[in-house]
């Protein structure tokens, strides 16, 4: 008889509100397999990807088990695997094309796992794979931009710059690569949290960008809804720059416009390289073996926010209600079972 745990899933999709849209089960632990680690874990966060995973809904009658940002400790690994060993403390974002997170023992592939930065505690850890990584591959490998000041002084906008990946995007951008950074945020605490962070300069993005900027920026990161903000793009970039979406667009967009200033355009998914198996796949470890080492030295920070309790179906509902209600700032985190 295999071993049981504690995890929390849905069944179908309910809006936040509804008691059943997230509910505490108990299912059998898993085992690891080939290059998997079985992680214990200790503390999770919270992102919007978590809410439009829930919104989707699993097939009738099945559960999902839905996160994705984790810290914890290794119990076990796949015969395969060569990265960790069983008492490794770990921190990683998972893959979208397996069960998540939210369970008292989770499966990963090694490939897309980290040693935790050991000055961080677990729930200060578990705020940071997904938006580190989506931040990390969105400005140096989507944008290009060297991560060792070879493009120094050169101007980078941030637009959503509050929020869990425009948090950490202004940190590489002013740390490592050493440019100007403009964050988009509307309201007194997110202007406080982006320039508390190293941004140089703030706008508001609900309203009209070249107004506010004053230059053409050389870079554009988009971390907010992309469909409102496009049409202003042409204007705000320089030629020949580039710009970089975390965010889909909801409906077709045209790409002419960008056509007369030689302007370059890129998606960002950081499940990319998990979903497909790509064969680097491994440069998410490395990625977050590299980071950990700039958490520890202190020239990054964590974006902890605020710390709702035990993982359990209650916390978490409310965890996703604020994400739903698009006014966070930093991290929301998880501990415990």
């Amino acid at each position: 008889m295999r071993p049981s745990m504690k995890a929390i899933g849905h069944y179908k999709y309910l809006p936040i509100d509804d008691p059943e849209s997230l509910v505490d089960v108990q299912i059998d632990a898993p085992k690891p397999e080939g290059r998997d680690l079985l992680v214990e874990v200790k503390a999770v966060s919270v992102n919007p990807v978590d809410t439009k995973r829930r919104a989707a809904g699993p097939k009738p009658g099945e559960l999902k088990i839905l996160g994705y940002d984790a810290a914890g400790v290794v119990k076990a690994a796949g015969p395969a695997a060569m990265l960790f060993k069983p008492g490794d403390a770990v921190y990683y974002a998972g893959s979208n094309q397996r069960p998540g997170t939210n369970s008292e023992l989770h499966l990963v592939d090694e490939r897309v796992v980290g040693h935790k930065p050991e000055k961080l505690s677990f729930a200060e850890a578990a705020a940071l794979p997904l938006t580190t990584i989506t931040a990390w591959e969105g400005l140096f490998e989507r944008l290009g931009i060297s991560k060792t000041g070879g493009h120094e002084g050169r101007r980078l906008l941030i637009l959503g710059g509050a929020g869990g990946v425009g948090s950490i995007a202004i940190q590489l951008a002013k740390k490592l690569a050493r440019l100007r950074v403009t964050a988009s945020a509307s309201r007194p605490e997110s202007i406080a949290w982006v320039s508390k962070l190293g941004a140089d300069a703030t706008v508001d993005h609900s309203k009209p960008l070249p107004e506010q900027l004053g230059g053409e920026a050389d870079y554009v990161l988009i971390c907010t809804n992309t469909d409102p903000l496009f049409p202003a793009l042409p204007k705000i970039t320089a030629p020949q720059g580039r710009i970089c979406s975390i965010v889909r667009t909801l409906k077709p967009v045209d790409l002419a416009p960008l056509q007369e200033k030689s302007l370059t355009f890129a998606w960002e998914g950081m499940f990319t390289r998990s979903t497909f198996q790509t064969p680097d796949m491994q440069g998410q470890h490395e990625l977050l073996e590299a980071a950990a080492r700039h958490f520890d030295a202190g020239t990054l920070v964590t974006t902890f926010r605020e710390n709702l309790g035990r993982i359990c179906a209650a916390n978490l509902r409310v965890a996703h209600r604020r994400i739903e209600q698009g006014h966070t700032i930093g991290k929301l985190v998880l501990e415990g079972f």
